[in-house]
């Protein structure tokens, strides 16, 4: 066993839906990581891991609980990768598509340093992963610029923001950490990140019937240019409902709301929900987390 661990990892696992969540138990802390299989690992093999123990933004429709407990060191960081790839014996170079992001629990920006560090031995132990960094946008100076040079440097990082809305007062509701950068100044970080990498940014969308108007297309159409920026729609649920059932009953909205985008030429992604519902397996800690914390 690793010896950053207190104990063996504990894995949940949804075997109809290839994913898998694994539970970390580091000094005074816990993180988890989730890992998803598309049709098998060669195919496609995505891991999402935390980069926080617990997180201080508190989103409010995650089920962090707005509980936050410390930074991952960046051993603590890669060890989730380690640990999960030996598990499952994946050989990560027979891997058509094999995305390492950093969304499952916790705020990069706010940890930077350590996920720095982290990408840095992640692109040389695995030289074909792609390393997506999904960020809220904390008013962090420094570490942005940081993060260009980072991204200039290793070809296969990406960057996501979370954004939920097309208006900050509504945005700010939604996520209601305060020294975060405005809609405006993400689209003009996102420019700049994509002048200086010649790689578009992700916006992370979650759609439900309050911001998936035809006005709300039009306002984003407006902010964030299709040649610059792509969209990854799913779906806002309360801490108490599983996103399976509130991305099923929303879906049909979802595809409605991106077929504007389509046909504009945007790139687009929808989240699939696999595993949320049975093991909490998108990102921010559920229930087993939570509980841990409550006891803590």
């Amino acid at each position: 066993m690793n010896s950053l661990l207190e104990k063996e990892p504990i894995c949940l696992e949804d075997p109809d839906q290839n994913v898998w969540k694994y539970i970390f138990h580091f000094e005074n802390a816990i993180a988890e990581a989730v890992l998803y299989r598309y049709n098998s690992f060669e195919e496609r093999t995505v891991l999402c891991v935390s980069v926080q123990s617990g997180c201080p933004v508190g989103c409010t429709f995650c089920g962090t609980g707005n509980k936050f407990i410390r930074n991952l060191t960046f051993n603590e960081i890669v060890s989730q990768v380690n640990y999960i790839i030996e598990n499952k014996n994946i050989n990560t170079q027979d891997c058509n598509k094999f995305q390492i992001m950093f969304m499952s629990m916790g705020e990069p920006f706010l940890n930077y340093f350590n996920v720095e560090n982290t990408i840095a031995i992640l692109a040389q132990t695995f030289p074909n992963a792609q390393l997506l960094v999904s960020t809220i946008a904390p008013r962090k100076e420094e570490e942005l610029k940081r993060f260009i040079s980072l991204s200039k440097n290793i070809p296969k990082v990406g960057l996501q923001f979370s954004i939920h809305s097309v208006y900050d007062n509504e945005r700010n509701k939604i996520i209601p950490y305060k020294n975060k950068l405005d809609l405006v100044e993400i689209r003009d970080y996102g420019v700049e990140w994509w002048h200086n990498t010649g790689r578009k940014v992700y916006l992370n969308y979650c759609v439900n019937a309050q911001n998936s108007t035809v006005e709300n297309f039009t306002e984003l159409r407006k902010l964030f240019p299709p040649n610059v920026f792509c969209f990854t729609f799913s779906v806002i649920c309360s801490k108490d409902e599983t996103m399976k059932d509130a991305g099923y009953r929303n879906l049909d909205k979802i595809r409605e709301f991106e077929r504007y985008f389509l046909n504009i030429g945007y790139d687009t992604r929808i989240f699939d929900p696999a595993g949320q519902d049975s093991i909490g397996g998108g990102c921010g800690q559920l229930f087993y987390v939570q509980n841990f914390l409550k006891n803590s």
